[in-house]
């Protein structure tokens, strides 16, 4: 055997080791990226659930955040509601307190619509039925006389009311 044939022999001797190496690697490569690959799902689920927990938990406080507003808008609303009311109800109330008479101007009234009532029948009994009217174009006071009754003064021009 030469030289040459032996390199070769070892030489094919060391490839076919390297290869046979290679495979084993490969072999042990592909085992690993198999591991790997369902390390890294669970990796991916592990993460994905915690971030969806932290959605739903941040939903969850949004909801009740939102919650808390719609009580709080509609506390608001009652309010203004009952607000408006009390002011509707308490305008017209100062307005009636502010214009009407008090109690003791109405029995004021009252005590001076009695005095003129007096007055009235007083005039009445003594004979005062004076009949009063407004007459003519120029709607001048007028008072109706006795036409057959005597007459008085300097130039005749007083008459006796009709009625006395």
């Amino acid at each position: 055997m030469d030289d040459d044939t032996l390199r070769i022999g070892l030489l094919m001797e060391s490839a076919q080791a390297h290869q046979k190496l290679a495979e084993t690697q490969m072999d042990r490569l592909t085992t690993h990226m198999q591991g790997l690959d369902e390390v890294v799902r669970g990796e991916i689920r592990r993460t994905l659930i915690e971030e969806l927990q932290a959605v739903t938990a941040e939903a969850r406080r949004a909801a009740e955040a939102l919650g808390r507003m719609h009580r709080a808008g509609s506390l608001r609303a009652a309010v203004w509601g009952f607000g408006l009311s009390a002011l509707c109800a308490a305008l017209p109330a100062a307005v009636a307190w502010w214009s009407l008479p008090t109690p003791r101007e109405l029995d004021a009234l009252r005590a001076q619509r009695q005095q003129l009532t007096n007055g009235l029948e007083q005039l009445k009994q003594a004979g005062a039925g004076i009949e009063l009217r407004r007459c003519g174009t120029s709607q001048r006071l007028c008072v109706r006389v006795e036409r057959g009754g005597p007459v008085f003064g300097e130039d005749a021009d007083y008459l006796i009311v009709k009625g006395y």
